[in-house]
């Protein structure tokens, strides 16, 4: 029974990574022609690296990344810690709404911004969508992310020690800086990173609420194959799928150092 699960395993891993080993493998290929092996090569590297419109592409998906990333974990934190101390049931009418992003479909959620985008330009009477509209959408679809991250860590928090320092003396924002913030702070680095990663990655939601001119890496990976393979395409898809396992990896290796520290400490 255990050899028929450890080739059902296999065979589940062997047919998620094979397409993706068959991209990494042909980024190396110097020919052109996808299907014919022309020699190992990095050509394909240094004209994406040499390539204006990738680097700004790349540029856009780095800037959106950290700074939706940034301002996403701040809102889900302080959203999460207001949402702790609600009651019960408001508690959990709440949780419930604001993780309707997380569960409806993608494009379900990029038309709604398109739309709700194009409704304030004509209230207003200016504005186009761009690099603000993009950022504002990676910012919404982030925060219940964050939200569902921190929640778990305050849920286990006693909140006990934030009164207690109170009374020994502390400010409201000391007490929260130096007694809240450390022990959820696991699960706003693990939000923060999740935030980072579904940005880089997302797709759906930024091609209904960006612009002309402005494109993330996504996106232009989309256009690309509109105008015929390129196999600039599968140099630049290596590299997502490098920083993403990256991602992963200082994540595994961090949720392993902790659970070593709460061992010891035990």
């Amino acid at each position: 029974m255990n050899k028929i699960k450890k080739i059902y395993l296999g065979l589940v891993l062997f047919f998620l990574y094979a397409p993706i080993a068959v991209l990494i493998g042909f980024s190396f290929n110097e020919s052109r022609v996808s299907n014919v092996w022309g020699g190992f090569s990095l050509v394909w590297y240094r004209e994406l690296f040499n390539d204006p419109i990738v680097m700004r592409a790349l540029r856009n998906t780095l800037l959106i990344g950290i700074l939706s990333t940034l301002i996403a974990t701040a809102i889900g934190t302080f959203a999460a810690i207001g949402l702790d101390r609600l009651g019960r049931r408001t508690r959990s009418l709440v949780m419930s709404i604001s993780s309707m992003p997380v569960m409806m479909p993608d494009i379900v959620t990029g038309l709604s911004l398109m739309v709700l985008y194009l409704f304030v330009f004509r209230l207003v009477g200016a504005g186009r969508m761009g690099f603000n509209t993009l950022l504002l959408s990676h910012i919404m679809f982030n925060v219940p992310y964050v939200i569902l991250c921190v929640t778990p860590k305050l849920r286990s928090l006693d909140p006990n020690l934030y009164e207690a320092a109170l009374d020994l003396g502390s400010k409201p924002f000391a007490a929260f800086m130096k007694v809240v913030l450390p022990e959820i702070w696991p699960g706003v680095i693990t939000g923060a990173m999740l935030a980072f990663t579904l940005s880089v990655d997302d797709f759906m939601v930024s091609f209904f609420t960006t612009g002309p001119g402005v494109q993330n890496l996504s996106t232009l990976i989309f256009s690309m194959t509109r105008r015929g393979v390129n196999p600039i395409i599968n140099a630049l898809s290596t590299l997502m799928f490098l920083a993403i396992m990256l991602m992963l990896f200082i994540i595994y290796k961090r949720d392993k150092h902790l659970a070593k520290k709460r061992e010891e400490f035990k």
